[in-house]
């Protein structure tokens, strides 16, 4: 294994959760996964976003950084590497998203403080998927909190990711254009994803058709 710390990354509803507990199955890594249902200001923010959008971001970036702080405070010396279904830099896009320009300046100074403490993912996978099957996807999983998202709220997140990737010139990451491929259906898939991990790539973004990562059919 060429790496320590994995980060899948992607939009809501790209299947990042469900890619880090096959990956963890596969290779018996230790996993790093948000509990974003622990946060009691996300229901209120779907229904009245410029009300709660503060608070919600404030909680998740306390509670990410906690979480990943203790982790690596006490490396498992029985697993060798870590997959985590989030990066810390997502706090600050999804507040730059989501927050005025005034909250978002505040924000911005905490989270500059809290993020000099994380060493950065070895390699990030984001998985990029139209927002017509993230819609689906959505719709499928039938979480009652996230029934008022819409296709313009996940376009801007998708742009917000696409536009920092630019900037991250330390960290290989991988823009793994999988359409409405099914990593968990069809096998094929998935064992292109994890035959990832074993490869070694260069720091900056590659684009990656699913079709065209090695071992895809």
């Amino acid at each position: 294994m060429n790496y320590r710390f994995v980060a899948i990354e992607g939009n809501i509803g790209a299947g990042k959760t469900t890619l880090c507990h096959l990956l963890a199955a596969r290779f018996g890594c230790a996993l790093v996964l948000e509990q974003f249902t622990d946060n009691p200001f996300l229901p209120y923010f779907y229904e009245h976003p410029e009300r709660y959008a503060f608070p919600v971001e404030l909680f998740f970036m306390t509670e990410r950084h906690k979480q990943l702080l203790e982790h690596f405070a006490q490396p498992d010396m029985f697993r060798s590497f870590t997959v985590a279904d989030y990066f810390f830099v997502k706090t600050l896009l999804f507040a730059k998203n989501n927050l005025n320009e005034e909250e978002f300046r505040l924000f911005n100074r905490l989270f500059t403080v809290l993020n000099a403490t994380f060493h950065k993912p070895d390699l990030l996978l984001y998985l990029h998927r139209p927002v017509d099957v993230l819609l689906q996807q959505i719709q499928n999983r039938g979480r009652d909190m996230e029934r008022l998202i819409t296709g313009e709220y996940l376009e801007e997140l998708q742009n917000a990711y696409l536009e920092y990737f630019k900037s991250e010139t330390d960290t290989p990451v991988l823009i793994l254009e999988l359409d409405g491929a099914d990593f968990v259906q069809d096998t094929t898939v998935f064992e292109a994803l994890a035959g990832l991990l074993n490869q070694s790539f260069s720091p900056g973004i590659q684009y990656l058709p699913w079709r065209k990562i090695p071992n895809a059919r």
